[in-house]
Formats: structure tokens, sequence, C-alpha cells
């Protein structure tokens, strides 16, 4: 029965670590993707260049819940209308991978 509790509570305590540091490593990892897949070349965290600033479209999108996926669809295939009249180029995946940017997105929303 001990043996038993104590692999249960083992399996839980590695679960929760997990989930914790889930998000925190997908945020180091989009920082490093956005500088991978060239997105500095028009974006910068503080301040505009041709795109926004990542902090302002982490403001413009706090607690929106339809904000990761309206931008995930967004940069895949480019558009105009947000953020000026400049277009956003799309990035197809052959470019950034899914994964990546779905992590570049969450680390840009996450910022302050």
């Amino acid at each position: 029965m001990n043996q038993q509790l104590t692999n249960s509570l083992l399996l839980g305590l590695a679960a929760a670590v997990i989930l914790i540091a889930t998000p925190q490593a997908q945020a180091a990892d989009g920082e490093a993707i956005v500088k991978k897949a060239r997105c500095v070349a028009c974006h910068a965290v503080d301040t505009k260049r041709v795109g926004p600033a990542y902090k302002d479209v982490a403001a413009k999108y706090k607690g929106d819940t339809k904000a990761p996926a309206m931008l995930f669809d967004k940069v895949r295939h480019g558009g105009s209308g947000n953020w000026g009249q400049v277009a956003m180029i799309p990035h197809p995946a052959d470019k950034i991978s899914d994964d990546d940017l779905k992590a570049a997105i969450h680390w840009v929303l996450a910022l302050e």
C-alpha cells in the first residue's frame, strides 16, 4: 500500500512539474524562434518597426482567448488592416512549423 501511494504521489508530482514547466519552456523557446524565423526583421519587443512591437500586440490582445488562433492565422496566411497599411507577409509551414509558430505567439502574448 505504501509503495502504491508513493508511486501515485510521484506520478502526480511529475505531471504537475511538466504542466508548470511547459509554458515557461515554450516562452523561452518562443524568443529563440522569433529570432530564428527572422520575425525580428519586422518586429521588436519594445519598438514599432515595419510591424508592431511585440509588447503592443500583447497589450492589445491581453485576455482575448481567441487571439492565439487569430494571430496564428494572420502570421501563417498574412493580411493587413490590424496595425496600419503595411501587410503581414505569409509565413508558410515550410518556413516555421505549427509548433514553433504557436510557441512564438505564446511568447509574444506573455510579454508585459
